[in-house]
């Protein structure tokens, strides 16, 4: 039996953006384990327009190629890691837009968070568990937030993932509970 597979998502499409390095440290961590598979899904690879298609995927079928590949690809995948900045106290349009255009493709699947920011986007995934909730996902309790001076650090240049392994454990205890979400849903899906 193949293992559950696990996307995980690049929520920030700047230039400039920094989230190639968490989301590169949590992918060397989450392929360690033997009980999922991971892989990541950068929305640069992705142009989809801003949300405008007649309605939802629930209610019609989308139109757009761009958005309809999404769909397809985000189809694949028992559950999902969102790595998400925080801009303005908010996720990245990028990523609302992104969850925005699928919505059966998300149902009944388990969702996790690693967040960056001056305070570890803890609003960001407040807001995200809530769209999760809407769009029939289960977020996972535990969150892995890099904040302060380490998200600083990490932004300046002076301080790589490499220099704070006490975010370890959290990522470990997220992919521990987002594996038992993943299996117990995927279960509930097939039966």
């Amino acid at each position: 039996m193949a293992n559950p597979k696990i996307g995980i998502i690049i929520s920030s499409t700047r230039p400039t953006r920094i989230a190639d390095k968490p989301t590169q440290w949590f992918y060397d961590i989450a392929r360690q384990r033997s009980d999922l598979d991971f892989e990541i899904l950068d929305l640069r690879d992705y142009k989809m327009p801003f949300f405008d298609e007649v309605a939802s995927n629930a209610w019609a079928p989308s139109q757009n190629p761009e958005v309809i590949r999404w769909q397809k690809k985000v189809g694949e995948f028992d559950g999902y890691v969102i790595i998400t900045a925080e801009y303005n106290h908010a996720p990245t349009a990028a990523i609302k837009n992104a969850l925005d255009n699928a919505y059966v493709e998300w149902n009944r699947k388990p969702v996790a968070y690693v967040g960056y920011g001056s305070v570890g986007a803890a609003r960001a995934i407040e807001q995200l568990r809530m769209i999760a909730a809407e769009l029939q996902q289960v977020s996972v309790r535990t969150s892995v937030h890099i904040q302060g001076a380490d998200f600083f650090g990490l932004m300046q240049g002076q301080k790589t993932m490499q220099d704070m392994p006490y975010l370890n454990d959290g990522a470990n205890n997220l992919l521990d509970d987002l594996a038992w979400w993943t299996k117990a849903l995927k279960t509930a899906r097939e039966n």
